[in-house]
Formats: structure tokens, C-alpha cells, sequence
């Protein structure tokens, strides 16, 4: 996705990810040409994912205006100088802010908006880069279970599941609770501690200050949007793609008058759309095709402690091997009617557990672009086996809260 405070090119060039999602459409309605998939389930598909992806497409660009009116930096730099150069505050700052952006925006919003903001957020305060950078990448994935809008895969289930959003919460505080603990104890130990940022302290940046009136009510505008729609999550229930585009409305509206060269396509994540469209085409062809009977093997039909782990491990492995949203709804089609807990033990799996191969997660490979455009060295040999304990201690651990909060 182009950064906003670069200027709009006339021309348009597919990168390897833009190929890669284009490809994936044309594959899926292939799919569907050929009769591999048949046009009622393709049609089925795509009315189900039809509020998803105005919810998706509405809260990227509400986040993205956010952005532009610096509502995220300002936050950033302000947790830097609360914690006053002590790398242990900054770190807990850090943690909280990057888990509450999953939880009550989404794990994309995470990996699109507060990645680059991050590791801006490294260069006035002299911070190695890499231990900001795997802290977005992974709480982008661990820290979205608690609601229905944290995760794309939670708000698939929201039908299968039938919990309102502080339903869904009240199962899954506990899961989301040590899914993070697990997550904070691993990524001090293998990126923040001493020995591995490499200093004690950190040098403490300046404020960033709005200067004209135009910024100030930019940024409360685009602010307010913000809180205006986390406020709404408990209510809304189903209609959260709603109270996405009506926040989303607020802001564009506000730059319509005072910042009108800030609205353009580029703001419209037409790149995630094509994707999520076109997985819902070739999985479901892929589920007909064997994919349905893997996954019945692995899950099976017991809904107790161990089917639930089960269930869990299933997601986590496959998120690995394809990406989460296949691997859900793969689980999802194999779990039967009333096994509430396996099917939020599959949710479980395929949220935390998609940090241990680059294309897990779509939050993963977002955070790995990023990274990679701002020169930052991701060691893969590390990145792989850190998240591989990462996966199964969190994974694990969030599962047995899910038994505790029966």
C-alpha cells in the first residue's frame, strides 16, 4: 500500500504481492469458469464475504487518514518520551499499544499503519529497529482474538459462533490474556533484552507538535472517528462494517475540507479486497477437491480437551503451510453444528499461530514488506524458529484458557 506521505505516481507496477493477489483472483475465477467450483457456492461465498470486506475496506481507510492526520505518531512518540529512555516502560508501551490496535481495530490496520509508524518512530530515538518491527508483526496475530473485529477469520465464525461481540469476549479474555503474556516473555527474551537491542537506554524524542489549526482539527476529527467506532463495537453486533464506513465517512468528510489532496484511490486497499476475494474462491474449490478431508483427519469430531487442542493445532499447522483465512475456513467446514469450543479453538490457532512461515498471515507479509522497504533485516533462520516456540507456547497456553472460561 503506497505511503501517505509519499506523492500518488501516474502509473501503477504490480509488485510480487500485487501479482500474487491478481493471480489468486484470476485462479479462483477460473475455478469457477471451469466448473470446479460450482457458480451457487461461488455466489454463496461472496455474499458472505460481501460485509467483510466493507468492513475491511472502511476501517483501512479510516486508519489511513488517522495516519495522515498523525493521530498514530503522535501516540507512538508520546509512549516514547512516558517512558523516558528505559527500554522496559517503552517496551510495555509498545506491547499495549500494538495489542489494543489489534483488538479493537484489526490485525491489518496493525501490520499496515503502525509497522511503518514504529519504525519511523526508531530513527529520532536511535532504537534498533527489529525488536519494534516483530512486536507489531506478531501482536498483529496474537493479540486478535478478543473480538469479533480483531481478526477477519473471527468475524467469518461470527454466524457458526453465535456470540454478540461482549459474548465473544467473555470466552475468549482469558485465550487473549496469555496469548499475550506468552507473546511479551518471547519477544523479550529473543529481541528486547540487553543483550540483543544492545544499549541501555534510548535517546528520548520531541514532541510532535501540530502546529496549525487545520492539523489540530484534522487530528481530532480523524481521532474522534476513531473512538467514535471502538465505542460502537459492543453494539453494533453483525453491522460492524457499518460502523466502519459511517467512522471512515467522518473523516474523509473532514478532509474533504481541509485536506482535500489527501483523498485519493491510493487510500482504497484494493490489493487486500482482490486477496480475500480471491481465497474464498479457491479454497472453498480446494475443500471440494480433498482439502476437507485432510482436515476432518486432523480435527476430528471429539469436542472435548483434546478435540479442542486438536482443533487448535489443525488451524495452527495449516495457517503455516497455506495462510489463516484458507485454514479456517478449511477447519470451519469439517466441525460440526454445536462444537462451539472446537470451532473457537480453530480461531485460536489460526490467529496466533500464523508467526513461523512469511506467508502465514496476511499481517505477516504486510509487516516483512514494510520492513523490507525501510531496510530493515529480518533474519529468517530466527524469524522462523522464534516463531515456531512463539505458535506452540501461545497457541497451547490461549487453548486451556478457552477450557477455563467454560
Amino acid at each position: 500500500m503506497q505511503d501517505l506521505d509519499q506523492p500518488e505516481t501516474s502509473r501503477w507496477r504490480p509488485n510480487l504481492l500485487d501479482t500474487v493477489r491478481i493471480g489468486l483472483l484470476a485462479a479462483g475465477l477460473l475455478c469457477v469458469a471451469t466448473g470446479l467450483l460450482p457458480r451457487h457456492e461461488a455466489a454463496v461465498n461472496m455474499r458472505r464475504i460481501a460485509p467483510l470486506l466493507l468492513f475491511l475496506g472502511s476501517v483501512i481507510v479510516l486508519a489511513q487518514l488517522a495516519r495522515r492526520a498523525k493521530v498514530f505518531d503522535v501516540i507512538a512518540h508520546r509512549l516514547a518520551i512516558v517512558a523516558g529512555g528505559n527500554y522496559v516502560g517503552l517496551f510495555l508501551l509498545c506491547v499495549l499499544f500494538a495489542a489494543t490496535t489489534t483488538m479493537v481495530l484489526n490485525l491489518d490496520t496493525t501490520a499496515v499503519l503502525l509497522t511503518p509508524v514504529m519504525l519511523a518512530l526508531a530513527v529520532p530515538a536511535r532504537i534498533p529497529p527489529l525488536p519494534l518491527a516483530m512486536t507489531t508483526l506478531w501482536l498483529a496475530n496474537t493479540a486478535s482474538l478478543l473480538l469479533p473485529v480483531s481478526n477477519l477469520t473471527n468475524l467469518l465464525a461470527a454466524d457458526r459462533v453465535a456470540l454478540t461481540a461482549t459474548g465473544f469476549g467473555g470466552r475468549m479474555w482469558l485465550p487473549q490474556l496469555l496469548s499475550i503474556a506468552v507473546t511479551m516473555v518471547c519477544l523479550w527474551w529473543w529481541y528486547w533484552r540487553r543483550a540483543q537491542r544492545g544499549s541501555d537506554r534510548y535517546v528520548v524524542p520531541e514532541p510532535i507538535r501540530l502546529e496549525s489549526a487545520r492539523e489540530r482539527v484534522l487530528f481530532s476529527v480523524s481521532g474522534g472517528a476513531c473512538v467514535l467506532f471502538v465505542l460502537a463495537i459492543p453494539v453494533v453486533g453483525d453491522r460492524i462494517g457499518i460502523a466502519a464506513t459511517v467512522a471512515a465517512v467522518i473523516a474523509v468528510a473532514a478532509f474533504a475540507v481541509y485536506d482535500r489532496a489527501a483523498l485519493r484511490w491510493s487510500l482504497f486497499p484494493w490489493r487486500l479486497l482482490v486477496f480475500v476475494s480471491g481465497l474464498f474462491l479457491v479454497v472453498p474449490t480446494l475443500s471440494l477437491h480433498g482439502l476437507s478431508h485432510v482436515m476432518a483427519e486432523l480435527i476430528g469430531g471429539d469436542g472435548s480437551g483434546l478435540g479442542v487442542f486438536r482443533a487448535a493445532g489443525a488451524g495452527a499447522a495449516l495457517s503455516n503451510v497455506v495462510n489463516n483465512l484458507p485454514a479456517y475456513t478449511a477447519g470451519e467446514a469439517v466441525i460440526a453444528d454445536g462444537e462451539r469450543n472446537q470451532l473457537l479453538a480453530l480461531l485460536i490457532g489460526v490467529n496466533v499461530a500464523p508467526v513461523v512461515t512469511p506467508w502465514a498471515s496476511l499481517a505477516t507479509l504486510l509487516c516483512l514488506e514494510f520492513c523490507r522497504t525501510h531496510a530493515v533485516e529480518v533474519p529468517l533462520r530466527k524469524f522462523v524458529l522464534t516463531g515456531l516456540v512463539l505458535a506452540v507456547a501461545a497457541t497451547a497456553a490461549a487453548t486451556a484458557g478457552l477450557l477455563l472460561t467454560r
